[in-house]
């Protein structure tokens, strides 16, 4: 029999430009080593690049099998994605460079990405939301998806974002499980040249989930036809999310955020059994995914970024929306996928 190859084995290198290598953010291995020795030290050196509203003074406390980063320290996520930067020149800078399958474009700057997710919060406000109260979100790679899910973290809101590509059964699931209050879609996505159905999709969910009090949907299929007709809505329950934002008012206080408040939960793909709800805390995640967002991706003020993963993944949560945001680095958002 022959030998099976090994496929995952690469020896190659492909050794970087001196240009780019002198001006990177890790320039050797001296910040690994630095960090190896003293990971505390270099995990409370990172997390002090944001923005807290009450500095931590405590840096990792590990009580096994429980671990705690920063716990004294209060801090708000959407400002430091946003806050931080519209007090600069960054105000006016991309923030999101929009891109749908059918060829439409937006540009949203720090400053229109930080009206929007204020609004929303206010929007999210009005229906009941409060800190501590769970929000799903069941969008295709729109911007409104980065708005809402800013938006929950400006109030301490837990949003649970579920793929646009998931099943209404998978969606329900996810649903009941984190007992969300609030239901955040549209009427459809376009994906490999076909329209996803998402209201259609959540309203046969929705026949499931009595935990659910109020349904905002996106309307992403805008056309000579009345808006009416991409969608059924409930009276009562769903609202449209270009209605209910003309009348939100343009200001949310951010709501200031214990260290280990939860942040978000996503639940696994189910593909091996039930699927597992995992709650990511709100300081010890921002300061990984901005840290690794500036490091790994070596990100520049004159980069635009672009992450391909969609946001229903935590890649997505990552490195589409809070590690770039909270740099002040210009992301790239791409809603269908290759066919």
């Amino acid at each position: 029999m022959s030998e099976i190859d090994a496929l995952m084995t690469e020896n190659r290198r492909f050794p970087s430009p001196e240009a780019f290598r002198i001006d990177a953010h890790v320039g050797n291995g001296d910040l690994a080593a630095r960090a190896a020795l003293d990971p505390d030290a270099y995990w409370s050196e990172q997390a002090r690049e944001l923005e807290w509203i009450r500095p931590f003074t405590k840096g990792l406390e590990w009580n096994a099998p429980f671990a705690t980063w920063f716990s004294d320290g209060q801090l708000n996520v959407s400002a430091n994605c946003l806050d931080r930067h519209v007090r600069t020149a960054r105000r006016n800078k991309a923030a999101i460079i929009f891109e749908g399958e059918p060829g439409d474009q937006r540009t949203l700057t720090y400053w229109q990405l930080y009206t929007e997710v204020n609004k929303f919060a206010n929007v999210l406000l009005s229906l009941g939301v409060r800190k501590g109260d769970r929000v799903a979100i069941y969008l295709p790679m729109i911007p409104e998806a980065a708005i809402a899910m800013l938006a929950c973290s400006r109030i301490g809101a837990i949003h649970n974002v579920v793929f646009g590509g998931f099943s209404p059964e998978s969606l329900r699931d996810r649903i009941n499980d984190s007992q969300c209050r609030v239901l955040v879609t549209a009427d459809g996505g376009f994906r490999r040249g076909q329209v996803v159905p998402l209201k259609r999709n959540a309203d046969t969910a929705m026949l499931e989930t009595p935990c659910i009090e109020h349904c905002v949907v996106v309307q992403r299929r805008a056309g000579a036809m009345s808006e009416e007709t991409f969608a059924q809505m409930t009276d009562g329950r769903d609202a449209w999310y270009h209605r209910l934002m003309q009348k939100a008012p343009r200001y949310c206080e951010p709501v200031a955020m214990d260290a280990e408040d939860p942040l978000f939960i996503l639940y696994t793909s189910g593909t091996t059994g039930k699927p597992k709800g995992i709650v990511h805390s709100t300081a010890g995640y921002l300061t990984g995914a901005t840290t690794t967002a500036r490091q790994v991706f070596d990100l520049k003020d004159d980069d635009v970024f672009w992450c391909t993963a969609d946001v229903g993944w935590v890649t997505g949560h990552s490195y589409v929306v809070y590690g770039p945001l909270a740099h002040g680095a210009t992301c790239m958002l791409f809603e269908g996928a290759p066919d």
